[in-house]
């Protein structure tokens, strides 16, 4: 297995109005078997960044800089045959939003899998096919299935097929973008289950992108939380989740419910994320802070460490030490 290494990556939208920032300088490094989840608003670049390490961006997407480096090997200058030949499904993989629309309604569930197969691997279509439903049947599908359509699966067996098929070619990293949308409480729990079940029995590296604060605390080992394009806090999980230094991770857990606290309304963060045709200067979060001053509004802090190891934070307001105000949203 071999280790993700991301700097400083940029990666904007083109459009008539001009560019939008959706990843602006990111910067992390995922260690083979780990698990990285990716949290924050909607519109702050979490799919854009899973699509960019993937490659896979619109005819209007522009990488702009940066590195990717999988195993010490550059991905961003690489010719888009080798690409797709040696590293997208067989070395990254990615598991997109939505079941519903990552199936071809007009295709069995088996042979889509076997597809991805044939497209990457020199292999007949029987063993392509002996190895789908071994596919199948690892994220807990009948092999049996194999020739069913799409609209004969519930949510969750669509959602663990598609599991399935981006372990087709036995990828180094898992790239999930929200795997349990749409699905309910109990389904939920499964599929996120079979993720953790396998990343632990294939050793695989995983980035889960969600909203959801408590399926990131549930499956992976380190956090990021994603902000306007950029990640302003990033750390082990327990330590960001639980002791968060910047004022967006803080807004970002007080509006997610406690079940076990007294009845209280939602708080949550006032405003919204920033028109990315034209950033904030500064700090990007400074017009939603409470904390906010002069410097944040003129000077752009820096991701660095603070506080406990490994938990890095872009914010003015936090002391070298990790000392930061307690910030409460009205």
């Amino acid at each position: 297995m071999s280790e993700l290494v991301v700097q400083d990556l940029r990666m904007y939208y083109q459009s008539r109005r001009g560019q939008v920032r959706a990843v602006d300088g990111v910067s992390f490094t995922l260690a083979p078997g780990k698990a990285l989840g990716i949290v924050g608003e909607s519109g702050c670049g979490k799919s854009s960044l899973g699509i960019t390490l993937l490659r896979l961006l619109p005819p209007n997407g522009r990488v702009m800089g940066g590195s990717v480096r999988l195993g010490g090997e550059e991905l961003l200058t690489m010719d888009e045959e080798t690409f797709r030949k040696n590293i997208r499904w067989k070395k990254l993989a990615m598991v997109f939003q939505g079941a519903m629309n990552a199936l071809n309604p007009v295709l069995t569930v088996g042979s889509q899998i076997a597809e991805a197969i044939l497209a990457h691997e020199r292999v007949t279509k029987e063993e392509a096919e002996r190895r789908a439903k071994d596919l199948l049947a690892m994220v807990g599908i009948n092999p049996a299935r194999y020739g069913h359509y799409p609209h004969e699966f519930s949510g969750g067996m669509k959602q663990r097929a598609v599991i399935a098929m981006a372990l087709a070619c036995n990828p180094q990293v898992i790239i999930a973008d929200e795997p349990t949308t749409a699905l309910d409480v109990m389904v939920q729990a499964q599929v996120l289950k079979a993720i953790s079940d396998l990343r632990q029995r294939l050793g695989l590296s995983l980035i889960l992108v969600s909203h959801d604060l408590s399926v990131v605390a549930q499956t992976c080992d380190e956090v990021a939380v994603m902000y306007a394009g950029k990640i302003v806090e990033h750390g082990p999980v327990e330590e960001v989740l639980v002791r968060p230094r910047h004022p967006y991770t803080q807004g970002l857990t007080q509006a997610f419910p406690d079940i076990r606290a007294d009845r209280a309304p939602i708080v949550s963060i006032p405003g919204t994320p920033p028109n990315l045709l034209s950033p904030p200067s500064g700090c990007r979060f400074h017009p939603r802070c409470p904390l906010a001053d002069e410097l944040c509004a003129r000077e752009e802090p820096e991701l660095v460490e603070k506080g406990a190891a490994r938990h890095r934070v872009a914010c003015h307001q936090v002391s070298v030490s990790g000392e930061v105000a307690e910030v409460r949203f009205a």
